[in-house]
């Protein structure tokens, strides 16, 4: 009976694949095409154009005939006469540093207590995370009300009257508290769902063997989220490096606050604008941020490479 089941189905003939009708065909082509020229002309088409740009001095005005190509003139330009470079990398880097020592760990911390589904806990995880949901100018402007020199809930709470966005020795700190507070909900939420997705018998198993809670989080838990962690390197990196609401608020990357992301945007805006300069500083950024990109790419393929 079993052999002659065997038969039957070695004996049918293949499935044919369903074709798509043509109103079906439409849709699945359109949500292809538009995603891909939005992406080919809002990203990789001026990531090309800027890289072009980059070899050459313009001033934005006239046709692209006008454009006087200069080769790595730029780029020598920015690494050796233009002064405000070096200590935008410096602050750059500190902003990298801050954001891993804070709000990573921060965030980190949270997720793991509010994991714990204790009391409340949905509503600490709205509270935390609705900084995220606001935009980084009008964090800017906000923390300007509570940094205010006269009027400040800051200065009123250490009976203080500094000046915290005008000096230029503690303003790049005070924007990195305001960046904290934004970021460190975000950073929460995702380690809160990489928790989430733990099998729970590793817990079960740590806890029978007796091991505590943060012996079984460091050596069982933290180690199984590589993927999440992978996660979080690539947003810190790319959150440090596009940092310019902020400063740009503030006063337009200057004082103390220079950073690259408002380098580009002091050279390729306004009348005296370098587009060519301009987009030799945006060019050396993406360069940056995709080298952490790849290390992220490569961690991701070796991963799925074992599994398989």
């Amino acid at each position: 009976m079993a052999s002659s089941t065997l038969e039957k189905k070695r004996k049918a003939p293949p499935q044919r694949r369903k074709r798509l009708k043509g109103r079906d065909r439409a849709v699945v082509v359109s949500m292809i095409v538009v995603p891909s020229i939005f992406v080919l002309g809002l990203v990789w088409l001026p990531a090309v154009l800027s890289v072009v740009l980059s070899f050459g001095s313009w001033n934005g005005i006239g046709d692209i005939d006008t454009i006087e190509w200069v080769g790595a003139k730029n780029y020598s330009d920015i690494a050796t006469i233009y002064p405000p470079f070096w200590p935008a990398i410096r602050h750059n880097l500190i902003w990298l540093g801050f954001l891993f020592i804070g709000p990573t760990l921060l965030g980190m911390l949270l997720a793991v207590i509010l994991d714990r589904e204790m009391k409340g806990s949905r509503f600490y995880q709205t509270a935390f995370y609705m900084p995220v949901v606001l935009s980084l100018a009008l964090v800017g402007f906000i923390w300007q009300l509570l940094y205010s020199r006269d009027q400040g809930l800051v200065n009123a709470v250490f009976g203080s009257e500094v000046d915290w966005y005008g000096d230029s020795d503690v303003n790049l700190w005070a924007v990195l508290v305001a960046t904290a507070w934004r970021h460190t909900g975000y950073i929460m939420l995702i380690y809160l769902a990489g928790l989430k997705g733990v099998d729970a018998t590793l817990r079960e198993a740590a806890a029978v063997d007796g091991a505590g809670e943060v012996q079984t989080f460091f050596q069982i838990i933290f180690p199984v989220m590589r993927p999440i962690n992978m996660v979080v390197l690539v947003i810190v990196v790319i959150e440090s490096l596009r940092a310019f609401d902020l400063v740009w608020v503030v006063n337009r990357g200057t004082n103390g606050l220079e950073l690259i992301g408002a380098l580009v945007a002091q050279n390729v805006v306004g009348e005296a604008a370098r587009y060519g300069f301009g987009s030799a500083l945006a060019v050396i950024m993406m360069l940056i941020s995709t080298v952490f990109i790849a290390i992220y790419l490569r961690a991701v393929f070796r991963d799925e490479r074992r599994q398989g």
